[in-house]
This record gives structure tokens, C-alpha cells and sequence, in this order.
């Protein structure tokens, strides 16, 4: 009985082997997955599963990182969304591409470089989008598809606004961004549009089977500003029991040096405290990510019961984070890590991706210090992809395997000043100013970095081995054409007198640009509203001159006669005087 016993479980043995060498030949090897790129902007780590405040509500955020990898020390590359979400669509860091400010055209610094969805099409994906992937462009040749169509250049589809404006913050003056501003609208979310119509559309293309593999990107824009949602999202965060955010201290500029305290206090955060709104707008922001949540909830849904979950790489990010007062700072811009510090998740499926068959762990939390200028190669080494060799940053890929690999790179913010720089690491943060100034802060012990230790001698060594992670070399800020600035609206004579000048804010130049057939005359007027004359622009001419936002200019006729005026606005600007 025993020795039958054997024999028969020898068989089953050499049964089972044989058959585990049959499968282990038949299966199917990995298939080209498809990509899934999901875009938020200006979310900061507010979300529920990294702990950014106590109040936020973001069941599908933190439901999308249960099921991948969660990296809990991601930064951007820059904290502003035109240099982030450059470097992040073409794979060039700043530094490399001289592309560090909004106001700059990316297609002007980098004509030819490749995005990453014209990669992927390059490589037989079809590539489609909807949203604010770019910086308010689409960029219309790297993409098969586009909702709003491609060809209008716009990425936002109709989006419901309040009749009177502003809603909750007055405008402290022609300096302010004219959409800093919140408050609920009574309105259900197909009536607000905006983000429902851009997750309506990656929610059909997800329902749908496709000819060939996809790159499908996501733009979410909340929670940017305005923080106008309906009102269903304020509910959940009565104003009465608002939290201030936890990383606020008072007198937290004390010990930065002079470079540092000013770049942190803004005329932002100071009118929004005389103006009684603090609360109030965190109140917006916290009802924002909360809509925003909701919204990537529907493509989540849409994926999960569509034919398309099993063979889908799902990515998510923020272009950057967000002050809310902290530094005494309201918006980005900085190199402290209220800024830099964003959302990062990835889910690869098991079986789909040849560079890694077994997919990721679920629930798997990477707390080294990663940027988002490797999204680029990433998603081409899972998609099984030739390399692309002018990446900046390294795949992540080894930290996909296994959360706790061995990780030999810090995660660099570049600012809009070549040689400003936030470094982080695994548990320090270094800031090095271009004048030379530098902070250091141990975040693993002081998360909000209240407390510098760059004076201290007892972490010299700590600061040099910051030093040698600053780039030897920095690309020079590559200035935009005077025809890409902003443009001035333009207000014709009439019988109206001309607005008086109230300067209020920095200075900077605007370009007069004459289209009409003859020279006209330039005329500041003074802040009792008498024109003071700056010289005659010459048909077809650019004249400069250095300005402040509430200045009027005036435009005459040769003979005296006037023809309008422009009243500048908060930016370097061109002012367009049109043909007769």
C-alpha cells in the first residue's frame, strides 16, 4: 500500500512538472500595454494617503495608490506648470533645455524635441487626450486625437463660471492673477462642465476596444485656480471647523537667509489675511481636490469596467504643489516642499509589460527621492520601448521591482533663475540659491522645514555633499519672442477721459508694437491723469518701456489726436496699437 502510495504521488509529481513546462511554453508573453496619464494641477500632498492635511477627502486617490506604488518623496521638476509639464513631455530638464518659466513658449526653446506622446505614436500607439497636459496649448502634431479638437490649440472644454467676479476675494490690485479666487456654484457637474466633460471623454475612449495600444492622458485642472466647484464639494468642510494648514508657523522666515525671505512672503497671502479670507480659500482648495477627486473616480470606474483594465499602465501626478500660508507664501514658485513636494502613483498590471512581467506590488510605498522628469523613460522601458536617449532623468523602473532598491539619485526642482535650485533627498532637503544662499532642513525630523541647519557648523558635511548634487552647468533662460507675451487689451478713444496711472507692483517692460501706416506718440499718464510724453513709435516699430501693473499708457496720432490707451497688467506684456 505504501510503496502504491509513492509510486502514484511520484506520477503526479512528473505530472504536474510536465504540465507546468507546457504552460510555462504556451503563455502568452507580455502584450504592448496600454499607457493611462493622468495629469492633476496644483495639487500639493494634501491627499489622504501622503497626510498633507487632516480635513482633505480623497477616497479614489487613495484608492489608485492601494493598487500600485505610491512614491511618498516625489518632486517636480520645477514649480511652475509650463517648465514642469515641459520637462515632463519631452524628458529634458531645465537645466538642459533653458525652458524655466511660465511666461516662456516651449515650442520656442524646444521646436523639435519629441513629446511623449508623439513617441509612443511613433512606435505604433495610438495617442489621444483631453485636458491640461501643457501649458494651455495641445500641441497639435504629437497627438492622433484631442478633445476640445486639437486644431484650436485650447485644452479646456466649456467650463461654467460665475456671472460677478470676483466671488469671495476682492482684487487687492492690477498685480493680482485675476483668478485667485473660490466659492461654491449652484450647479450639478454636467452643468459645471470643465473636468466632467474631459473624464467624459477619457471615460469613452477607456470603454472602448482599440485597433492599436493606446497613450491616453487625463488633464484634471482642479485643483488650479479659480477654486469654483459646485457647491455639493464645499459641503463636507464647513467653514467654522476649516484647519489652517499644519506646516503654518509664525515667524518662520527668521532664520532663512536674505534670498530665502524674499521669496517667501507674497502680497497674496497678506491680502487674503487682511481680506479675512484664510480660511476660505484653504475651504476652496480642500473643495477642489475633493471635485477633482471625485472626477478621477469616473476614469478609474470607467477603466475597472471597460475591456481595457487587465493591459493598462496607470500613471498619476501634480504638475507641483501649493502655499497655503506656509513661509508666509500663498501659491508656488519655491524650492521648500510645500511646492515641490507632489503626488506620484504608478499601477502596472502583471503579464502586460515586457520590462516588468509581474507588474507592481499593490500597495507598495517608495519613499526614495524621485522627480517627474523620469516619467518620460519610464513609460518607454514598460512599454517595452527603445530608449530614448536624450532623457534627463533615470527610469524608475528599479523602484517598480522593488520599493526598497537601492537608489543612488536625488530628486532636483530647478526655480526660474538658473542656478536656484531644491535638492531632496531621503530624508534632507537643500536649497541652493543662485547668489549663493542655501538652507538645509532634515525632513525626516522636521517635515515642514521650520528650522535651518545651513548655519550650523556641525553640518558641514551634510552641506558638501548637497554641494556636489548642483549641476556643474545650467542652460540659459531662453527668453520668449516679444510676439508670444501676453497681450494687452487694447481700449479705443472714446469720450471717456483716460484712466490715471496707479502703479502697484514690480517692474517690467511692456513692447508697444505699432501695426498702423504712420508713427503715433507715447504717453505715460501720471497718477493725476496727465499724459507726460515718451517719445513716437515709428510705423511697424517695437518701442519697450519699463512699467508696473496699474500704469496707463496713452496712444495718439501724429497730430495729437488720440487713438486709445493700454492699462498694464501684472506681467511683461506686449501692447499691440492695430492697424488704421
Amino acid at each position: 500500500m505504501k510503496k502504491t502510495t509513492t509510486a502514484a504521488a511520484l506520477g503526479c509529481l512528473l505530472s504536474l512538472s510536465a504540465l507546468a513546462e507546457t504552460t510555462a511554453v504556451n503563455s502568452p508573453a507580455p502584450t504592448t500595454p496600454n499607457v493611462l496619464f493622468i495629469a492633476m494641477d496644483d495639487l500639493n500632498n494634501w491627499i489622504g494617503c501622503m497626510g498633507g492635511h487632516p480635513q482633505t477627502i480623497t477616497p479614489n486617490l487613495d484608492r489608485l495608490a492601494k493598487s500600485g506604488v505610491m512614491f511618498s518623496n516625489a518632486h517636480c521638476a520645477a514649480p511652475a506648470c509650463n517648465p514642469s509639464r515641459s520637462a515632463i513631455m519631452t524628458g529634458l530638464s531645465p537645466h538642459h533645455s533653458g525652458l524655466y518659466e511660465n511666461g516662456q513658449k516651449m515650442r520656442e526653446v524646444m521646436p523639435d524635441n519629441t513629446l511623449l506622446s508623439q513617441y509612443f505614436r511613433d512606435h505604433g500607439y495610438w495617442a489621444s487626450g483631453s485636458g491640461k497636459i501643457l501649458h494651455y496649448f495641445i500641441d497639435a502634431h504629437s497627438w492622433d486625437e484631442y478633445y476640445p479638437k486639437k486644431e484650436d490649440e485650447n485644452p479646456f472644454p466649456r467650463t461654467l463660471y460665475p456671472e460677478t467676479r470676483p466671488l469671495s476675494l476682492p482684487r487687492g490690485g492690477p498685480w493680482q492673477y485675476v483668478e485667485t479666487d473660490w466659492g461654491p456654484l449652484d450647479a450639478t457637474e454636467e452643468e459645471y462642465g470643465g473636468d466632467w466633460l474631459v473624464t467624459k471623454y477619457i471615460g469613452e475612449q477607456l470603454g472602448k476596444e482599440h485597433d492599436k495600444p493606446f497613450f491616453l492622458a487625463c488633464g484634471i485642472y482642479r485643483p488650479h485656480e479659480p477654486w469654483f466647484v459646485p457647491a455639493k464639494y464645499f459641503e463636507p468642510f464647513p467653514l467654522e471647523e476649516i484647519q489652517l494648514p499644519p506646516g503654518y508657523l509664525e515667524n518662520d522666515l527668521d532664520d532663512l537667509p536674505p534670498a530665502g525671505q524674499r521669496m517667501g512672503p507674497n502680497r497674496y497671502f497678506a491680502h487674503i489675511q487682511e481680506q479675512g479670507q484664510w480660511k476660505q480659500g484653504i475651504q476652496g482648495y480642500l473643495a477642489s481636490i475633493h471635485f477633482a477627486d471625485a472626477m478621477l473616480g469616473r476614469v478609474l470606474d470607467a477603466l475597472e469596467n471597460g475591456p481595457n483594465k487587465n493591459n493598462t499602465i496607470v500613471v498619476l501626478w501634480s504638475d507641483h504643489g501649493w502655499h497655503l500660508g506656509e513661509k508666509e507664501h500663498w501659491q508656488k514658485y519655491t524650492a521648500w516642499r510645500a511646492t515641490t513636494h507632489i503626488p506620484l502613483m504608478v499601477r502596472v498590471p502583471d503579464g502586460i509589460s515586457p520590462a516588468l512581467p509581474q507588474g507592481t506590488t499593490a500597495g507598495s510605498v517608495c519613499d526614495q527621492p524621485v522627480s517627474l522628469i523620469s516619467l518620460y523613460p519610464t513609460l518607454v522601458e514598460l512599454a517595452g520601448l527603445p530608449a530614448k536617449a536624450d532623457n534627463s532623468g533615470p527610469s524608475l523602473l528599479p523602484l517598480l521591482k522593488d520599493a526598497e532598491a537601492d537608489w543612488d539619485h536625488v530628486a532636483i526642482t530647478y526655480l526660474s533663475r538658473p542656478g536656484s535650485i531644491g535638492i531632496s533627498g531621503t530624508d534632507w532637503r537643500y536649497i541652493h540659491y543662485a547668489n549663493g544662499d542655501e538652507e538645509l532642513y532634515n525632513v525626516e525630523n522636521d517635515p515642514y522645514e521650520w528650522k535651518n541647519l545651513a548655519t550650523l557648523p556641525e553640518y558641514a558635511e551634510k552641506l558638501a555633499k548637497f554641494r556636489t548634487r548642483v549641476p556643474a552647468e545650467f542652460a540659459p533662460l531662453v527668453k520668449a519672442k516679444i510676439t508670444s507675451l501676453y497681450k494687452i487689451p487694447w481700449v479705443a478713444a472714446s469720450e471717456k477721459p483716460v484712466p490715471a496711472s496707479k502703479p502697484d507692483g514690480g517692474r517690467f517692460n511692456v513692447h508697444f508694437i505699432n501695426r498702423r501706416e504712420n508713427p503715433v506718440q507715447l504717453f505715460w499718464m501720471d497718477q493725476e491723469g496727465k499724459p507726460v510724453a515718451r517719445g513716437t513709435i515709428e510705423a511697424g516699430k517695437v518701442l519697450a518701456q519699463l512699467t508696473s501693473p496699474g500704469e496707463t499708457w496713452q496712444i495718439a496720432a501724429h497730430n495729437g489726436t488720440p487713438l486709445g490707451h493700454f492699462v498694464v497688467r501684472d506681467r511683461e506684456s506686449q501692447a499691440v496699437i492695430p492697424a488704421d
